[in-house]
């Protein structure tokens, strides 16, 4: 930049020495005799007022390029702010009308622009209001529909950063990863970990429970959806309730001893029991042979393989 200035201030001073009206611009006009025959200072001068040129139109155009905060907060932001509010209410299998290439490219230019930090902080204030509506809903659920309702939104929220964090990866590997140390989805992990899952674990336990001792009373899918979900965000909750995490997350119970085998078979005998008892039955055994049918004909089989 110093350079540039020195320049101009030299293309100033040639052209107030050759007087009012006879301003030269650099690079332009045919060459006249005197021009041929500069001296190699001339020239060397002459090839400076053309740099100056050159980087007076360079810089131009970068001040055209400038993206001021004013220009962040009225332009740019307010598109990541739409594209965000429709992500993060989307179900996993709609279609949302936005362009991925479009968001991007303002991710993009905000964080060459200097605008990183300010945008980081944006998108952390915006999904937290979003995430603390969402508490906010869960809470006012019935008994009937909390659970579901609540593992609905867990599917919803996992599925936005899918979308969410691709499109702020240029932020997260210019900005939190180099300054921060820090990783963007990990982060907005933690957020639904602390200001959903964290406020409502008190109330949903107890109901998974209960559900897992009336079978079929949640749909399996959505019970090992939850219970997986929560173990993934903070694994020492399933300290809280070991055998329910234990069905659906492998190797989390010590191994079983011997001693042990005959209560887990009680323990089988009586879902069974329960099952039959709300009407989930065996079905038709009336075609199926009996063990003891089995075993003498597999009996007779191999006498007869043997020649006995």
């Amino acid at each position: 930049m110093d350079e540039t200035l020195e320049a101009l201030e030299d293309l100033n001073h040639n052209n107030r020495a050759a007087g009012p009206g006879q301003t030269k611009q650099p690079g332009h006009g045919s060459l006249s005799v005197s021009d041929k025959a500069q001296s190699p200072e001339q020239a060397d001068g002459r090839g400076r007022k053309n740099s100056a040129a050159d980087a007076v139109k360079s810089a131009t155009k970068f001040l055209m390029n400038v993206i001021t905060v004013e220009d962040y907060r009225t332009i740019y932001w307010p598109k990541l702010d739409k594209a965000l509010e429709k992500l993060l209410v989307q179900s996993p299998r709609d279609y949302i009308p936005i362009s991925y290439e479009q968001i991007y490219s303002c991710v993009y230019k905000c964080v060459c622009q200097q605008h990183s930090e300010r945008m980081h902080s944006d998108l952390i204030a915006k999904i937290s209001l979003h995430l603390n509506n969402l508490s906010e809903e869960l809470q006012g659920c019935s008994e009937e529909t909390y659970v579901e309702n609540f593992g609905a939104a867990m599917v919803r929220y996992m599925g936005a950063l899918h979308s969410i964090v691709p499109l702020f990866i240029y932020m997260n590997k210019v900005y939190m990863e180099n300054k921060l140390n820090r990783d963007l989805k990990e982060e907005l992990v933690a957020l639904y970990s602390n200001l959903v899952a964290a406020k409502h674990i008190n109330r949903l336990l107890p109901r998974l429970l209960e559900a897992q001792a009336v079978p079929f009373a949640i749909p399996p899918s959505t019970m090992a959806s939850i219970v997986k979900g929560l173990y993934s965000l903070r694994p020492e909750w399933a300290h809280c309730a070991p055998h329910l995490f234990a069905k659906f997350i492998p190797n989390l119970l010590p191994p079983v001893l011997e001693d042990h085998v005959q209560q887990y078979a009680l323990l089988d005998q009586h879902l069974q029991q329960d099952l039959l008892i709300n009407g989930f039955g065996r079905g038709d055994q009336s075609r199926k042979r009996s063990g003891d049918d089995i075993i003498t004909d597999c009996s007779a089989e191999e006498s007869s393989n043997c020649g006995i």
